[in-house]
């Protein structure tokens, strides 16, 4: 017995000293394990950098006049971006109505390409229909069979139960298994889809929605030069009964990934007791302009590991926008998330309008009254708040 004690103290001693040689001979591996480091991390602070303090959320500063595109003045520079869809056939006459007002409000001046993805192959009406819409460039991608439906390895019945009792409690979506591999479709793979492989830049537009004003000037130019990863119009709470254990899984990559949570971060927009809990707010992830470097990092990739292994998508009825939203806040400084307060937005039943003097430039079709922002359950306060 003693002998085996002897061993036991002798291997937990030459333990503990490689852990304090590889501290202070490997940076990496010495802030990687830092307690102080870890907490400050997913606090939003660093104990190895300087993060810098602000006064005011960044997009109270107007976008320089650098960006902007007057009259028909010739496009010389553009970024490597895209307009992505998610769309089905039968999804046609919205598609149509979106793409006639991002045409219309932006595009026909720029010239962005298009990507039409669906889970099924697209008819010829279909891609006769939106071709008709525009001369930029449009492809159309089938989404692999294993990136959109329920993976074999959940729990049917499990899942099943679930549907049904969110589908009698009423929550919304709560017994669809479609809804569902959208939004695991929509956290996980988009980004991976081979005709995305080309680009650095999306912006995400969904069938039915609207587009208020004239957008003079480049997003994603803004975004590229800006360094920008993320960019929202609306953020409100998530539905509390889809999520119930989405934010211990958070916790648990934290606490098994501290390296990868981004000094400055926006924690604070999630949660209002540094981490402890979920405060529920979310992007409204249907509108979204981004940098899909975000989601192909490491970082997001084993984080969309993490969430995935836990079935929540299934089990309960995780969504992109949370998931998304915590990645953005997590993965990306707070000031690379940027609310596009100029852009007028509207998907059912909500709706952005921008405020003056956006609106006036803008010559926004919406009553500058009807904005969600004013609404007592908006999340922007919150946005602004992490600045202030």
């Amino acid at each position: 017995m003693m002998t085996r004690t002897r061993y036991i103290v002798l291997a937990l001693a030459i333990i503990i000293s490689m852990h304090y040689l590889l501290r202070f001979s490997n940076e990496g591996y010495g802030r990687a394990t830092s307690i102080d480091s870890i907490t400050n991390a997913w606090r939003g602070g660093s104990a190895l950098q300087d993060v810098k303090v602000w006064h005011e959320p960044p997009y109270k500063t107007p976008v320089p006049e650098k960006y902007y595109v007057k009259g028909n003045a010739t496009i010389t520079r553009r970024a490597n971006a895209v307009v992505v869809m998610l769309a089905r056939n039968g999804d046609l006459d919205g598609v149509v109505k979106s793409m006639t007002q991002l045409e219309a409000k932006f595009n026909h001046k720029f010239g962005y390409p298009y990507v039409f993805l669906n889970e099924e192959p697209f008819s010829e009406e279909f891609k006769r229909s939106v071709t008709a819409l525009t001369d930029n460039k449009i492809e159309f991608g089938l989404i692999p069979r294993d990136n959109w439906f329920q993976p074999d390895w959940i729990d049917e019945a499990k899942a099943t139960t679930s549907c049904k009792k969110m589908e009698d409690d009423h929550v919304i979506y709560g017994g669809s298994v479609p809804y569902r591999n959208m939004c695991r479709f929509n956290s996980g793979f988009f980004f991976r889809h081979p005709l995305l492989d080309k680009y650095r830049y999306y912006w995400r537009v969904e069938p039915h929605i609207r587009f208020f004003c004239t957008l003079d000037y480049d997003p994603f130019l803004f975004m590229q030069d800006e360094d920008k990863k993320y960019g929202f119009t609306i953020s409100l709470p998530e539905y509390p009964a889809t999520i119930p254990t989405l934010w211990n899984a958070v916790q648990e990559f934290s606490k098994l990934y501290p390296e990868y949570i981004v000094p400055g971060n926006a924690l604070g927009f999630l949660s209002d007791d540094q981490g402890d809990s979920y405060n529920n707010c979310h992007f409204w992830s249907n509108f979204e302009i981004g940098d899909l470097d975000l989601w192909r990092g490491d970082a997001y990739m084993k984080f969309f590991e993490h969430l995935d292994s836990k079935g929540g998508f299934y089990y309960e009825r995780w969504g992109d926008a949370p998931v998304h939203s915590i990645g953005a806040a997590l993965f990306a400084r707070k000031d690379q998330i940027h609310f596009f307060e100029d852009i007028g937005y509207r998907h059912e039943p909500f709706q952005h309008c921008p405020q003056e003097p956006a609106h006036s430039r803008g010559q926004c079709e919406c009553d500058i009254n009807d904005n969600f922002d004013r609404e007592g359950w908006s999340c922007l306060n919150r946005y602004d708040r992490i600045f202030t």
